[in-house]
């Protein structure tokens, strides 16, 4: 029986997360990496996640059948360029990148159409680098998959299986569909984020008391943009067209509701929010796609020596590991001083049960 064979070009925290995802789903896989971060190689060599480490894109990855291109989108063409030389009949490409017309259109530029099926695993962290990839990153997560015209059928139908073994949920769109859909669920969001902080940084006063009483609704939809500004940027130099078309839909929006403001339109207003409520609620609750669940409470928790760690060891004590643990100061959010996220679904209800037995007061989000 032939041996599971991967190529990793690039192997940060998508990279890594899927090798790691590869090596749990498929132990006898051989698997080899290129990184121009030689530690994160090391490590992933040590950790056993890969085989062999590649010192440049040569001929050691025609034996691969599944190249992943997990590089920065900008060093596509040039590693594409690099690999075809030495691809063998039976290789499929893939990538990971957030935007799929550009590696297309490289794809068909090098006559590689028969052989790459676009990915884009909807999974990330505000963390980067290999050190902080994990395989159960992509659990449950939606893997966007962008087959060519001409792949075979047979083809796509392993790389889903794969991408189904990773605990990872496969869907398969065109490549144009996908920069649509992920201009408006992920891209635009961004933008909007960073734009609302550069308004809050702007309008707040030189003693930053905006700043300093910054906490709930505004922290939870202005966190992704603590992102990397360098992915971003190219983020939007690559799917301009369709995040331009929707930041101006978004602006008309916002225009119309500015009318409604100034006319202190009651029934519009009311319609504004009530409409915005039925269809955000309405979604999936699961950790995956562009809204992830959170799985996270706050607790009241006496102002004394030794109340964090009190909590933390208990759940430590009962196998429940914390995500995420932070004061919220100004008790903004419910009556809880004490914010604490949890991995998944078992995990915060397992601490739930742990901490109301233990006579906490609790407050869950919803």
């Amino acid at each position: 029986m032939r041996i599971l064979t991967c190529g990793f070009i690039g192997l940060g925290l998508i990279g890594g997360s899927i090798a790691k995802a590869v090596r749990s789903a498929v132990p006898d896989a051989h698997m080899l990496a290129y990184d121009v971060n030689e530690a994160s190689l090391k490590l992933a060599l040590e950790e056993k996640v890969i085989d062999k480490i590649c010192p440049a894109i040569d001929a050691s990855f025609g034996s691969c059948d599944y190249i992943f291109l997990c590089a920065p989108v900008s060093h596509n063409a040039e590693n594409l360029l690099a690999l075809k030389e030495h691809l063998s009949p039976h290789t499929i490409l893939t990538d990971v990148g957030s935007v799929k017309t550009d590696i297309h259109r490289h794809i068909g530029a090098l006559g590689l159409d028969s052989r790459f099926i676009g990915g884009h695993p909807m999974a990330g962290s505000e963390r980067f680098g290999y050190q902080n990839s994990k395989a159960s990153l992509l659990e449950n997560a939606y893997y966007i998959l962008t087959p060519t015209d001409s792949v075979p059928e047979a083809a796509l139908n392993r790389f889903r299986d794969l991408v189904k073994s990773f605990g990872a949920i496969p869907l398969v769109l065109s490549y144009e569909e996908h920069d649509y859909v992920t201009a408006a669920i992920s891209h635009l969001p961004h933008v909007i984020a960073a734009s609302l902080v550069n308004l809050v940084r702007e309008s707040d006063s030189k003693e930053g008391v905006m700043k300093m009483i910054a906490a709930g609704g505004f922290k939870d939809i202005t966190r992704i943009a603590s992102s990397s500004p360098a992915m971003w940027q190219q983020i939007c130099l690559t799917n301009t067209e369709n995040i331009s078309k929707l930041l101006r839909d978004y602006i008309k929006s916002l225009t119309d509701i500015l009318v409604c403001l100034d006319y202190r339109a009651e029934d519009a207003l009311y319609d504004f929010f009530d409409k915005a409520r039925s269809y955000r609620e309405s979604f999936i609750d699961a950790p995956s796609g562009p809204l992830k669940a959170e799985y996270v409470f706050t607790v009241d928790i006496a102002d004394k020596p030794g109340a964090i760690s009190a909590i933390a060891s208990l759940l430590a004590l009962h196998n429940v590991s914390i995500k995420n643990i932070g004061i919220n100061h100004n008790r903004e959010f419910a009556e809880g001083a004490l914010r604490i996220e949890f991995y998944d679904k078992t995990a915060i209800e397992k601490a739930i049960e742990v901490m109301s037995e233990h006579g906490y007061k609790l407050h869950t989000k919803n």
